[in-house]
């Protein structure tokens, strides 16, 4: 009966057995493969001694007895807390950053250092608050790359023992004390209003000065005009006495000289062939002859000169005019001493002693016909 029993019971503690191996052998095997990935590598240890590292792809070590530990090889994100600073002019201010590690020794970053992403977490909380308190509150806020360059300066010699390159630090905010902020907006609002002012005042100053100019260029300009009429009336005066003076002398030189021709035409009727005429009658004569002939103005260089003036107001007063018609009257008539005229023709009619003339008609000859001509 007991031989019996064993042999029906020993069939199922065989498939346990088996079983039990089955499941041994997948466990062995899984554990003796390890597959590393491509941005990977993986230190192991073999009974807690460090035997290497496992690059990345499929890798066979001892099962149950070897351990291994995974390292990112990317570049890789720490996030560091916002921290709190009192800065060397004793104004507090919050600041958090961000720091670019990688990981560049995966034995360096397993044998020297515990966990190097809280290692260099902590110490970039550290070094935040250290760079912070060395810089006055102006220099927080203004010389953001300062503070980068000086954080990542401090983080890289530690750093390099544990295998990890610090690539870049980046401070995100740094926020001064509520107090703080409001006084320097308040600062803020004063500078804006004195500048606002400044400008304001230097606007109102510019205007002063654009009207002063203006109303300087404006009594110029009167002045300029007022002085420009000044002239050309006192030109007009003086050209038109000058046009009087003219009309007189030469009516009172064709006076004189009409006169001496009745003087000689009466001699002339006497029934005397001799003549005795003096020398300035004969010279009277002669300057009628030339004033018939309008040549006596270019001997004695009489000539009116013409004023001053530019274009546009030669043009309006008409002053070519004006010279045009001094110039005839300065061809045709020569000015004459009236009182000289006078005595010759008073020597004439008391019959004083003169030149002897033998023939008046021959004196008189070439004269003659200029005053036939003249005389119709």
């Amino acid at each position: 009966m007991i031989d019996v029993v064993l042999q029906s019971e020993s069939p199922p503690v065989l498939q346990v057995v088996g079983i039990v191996l089955f499941l041994i052998a997948v466990v062995t095997a899984y554990q003796s493969i390890v597959i590393v990935r491509a941005y990977e590598k993986r230190a192991y240890t073999r009974f807690g001694k460090f035997q290497g590292l496992l690059n990345p792809g499929p890798n066979l070590v001892l099962p149950f007895v070897t351990k291994t530990y995974k390292f990112d090889m990317r570049t890789q994100t720490l996030d560091v807390p916002r921290q709190e600073a009192i800065t060397r002019d004793n104004s507090p201010v919050t600041a958090d950053a961000v720091v670019y590690i990688k990981v560049m020794d995966a034995q360096k970053a397993f044998l020297q250092v515990d966990n190097y992403k809280e290692a260099v977490s902590n110490l970039a909380q550290t070094t935040l608050r250290a760079v912070l308190g060395d810089m006055e509150l102006d220099d927080t806020l203004n010389k953001r790359q300062e503070i980068n360059s000086k954080i990542r300066t401090e983080l890289d010699e530690p750093t390099d023992e544990w295998g990890i390159r610090v690539e870049s630090v980046e401070v995100r905010e740094v926020n001064p004390s509520k107090d703080v902020q409001q006084a320097m907006e308040q600062q803020t609002s004063a500078e804006r209003r004195r500048r606002a002012m400044i400008l304001e005042a230097q606007g109102e100053r510019r205007s002063s000065i654009e009207a002063a100019q203006g109303d300087k260029q404006s009594q110029i300009i009167r002045a300029q005009g007022e002085k420009q009429s000044q002239i050309l009336e006192a030109q007009g005066d003086a050209i038109s006495t000058v046009l009087r003076a003219k009309s007189a002398e030469s009516m009172g030189e064709r006076a004189v000289i009409e006169r001496g021709m009745e003087t000689l035409e009466e001699i002339g009727k006497g029934e005397s062939t001799k003549f005795v005429l003096p020398q300035e009658l004969t010279s009277l004569v002669g300057r009628y002859g030339k004033h018939l002939q309008g040549s006596d103005t270019k001997e004695n260089g009489h000539v009116l000169e013409g004023l001053e003036f530019d274009e546009e107001t030669r043009e309006m007063l008409g002053l070519d005019d004006i010279q045009e018609i001094l110039g005839e009257l300065e061809n045709e008539e020569e000015i004459v001493d009236l009182e000289e005229m006078e005595q010759e023709a008073k020597k004439v009619k008391q019959g004083d002693t003169g030149t002897d003339i033998q023939d008046p008609d021959d004196l008189l000859d070439g004269e003659g016909d200029k005053f036939n001509g003249k005389n119709d």
